[in-house]
């Protein structure tokens, strides 16, 4: 399994959600939020900056940063995750940018834009985590359901608590 950024958001947020999407369960086209993050994505980009590069497909790329824009900042440890593994990918290729993550809502934390640089040091353990999610999504079972606050909105929730 080729690992994607929404492999690597999805593994932050709920590692059961990860293991789920990668092995072909996926009940996300018939999630409202989901369409509601599509449609401010395309208003926000006016569906022409995204840029597919192997297996991640970019909202923004500048001289500067990689830009990746979400509908809000409910979840930022994973979104910020997933930016950084778009700057690894884009390293690997000689492609060394800085990250810059907005946030259309911002309802917990204190700013709707957040910045990150991936260091060499910071790198060599992200390549690290990378192996272990491979490992992780291709194991015969899903982790035991684990009941957070967000489990209600999210697209499996019949699926795992039903």
């Amino acid at each position: 399994m080729r690992l994607t950024g929404t492999v690597i958001n999805y593994y932050h947020h709920c590692r059961r959600q990860c293991w789920l999407f990668c092995n072909k369960i996926n009940l996300e086209d018939n999630s409202e939020d989901v369409r509601i993050g599509k449609v401010l994505h395309e208003l926000k980009t006016d569906g022409k900056s995204e840029v597919a590069i192997e297996s991640i497909k970019l909202d923004k790329i500048t001289n500067e940063y990689v830009v990746e824009m979400k509908k809000s900042d409910a979840d930022i440890n994973a979104a910020l995750a997933q930016l950084e593994f778009y700057l690894v990918t884009l390293r690997r290729k000689g492609i060394d940018r800085k990250g810059r993550l907005e946030c259309v809502e911002k309802n917990k934390q204190q700013q709707k834009i957040h910045f990150v640089e991936v260091t060499a040091e910071r790198q060599m353990e992200l390549e690290e985590l990378y192996k272990q999610i491979e490992d992780f999504v291709n194991t015969k079972m899903p982790p035991e359901v684990t009941k957070k606050n967000y489990c209600r909105k999210c697209a499996y929730y019949d699926y795992c608590f039903l």
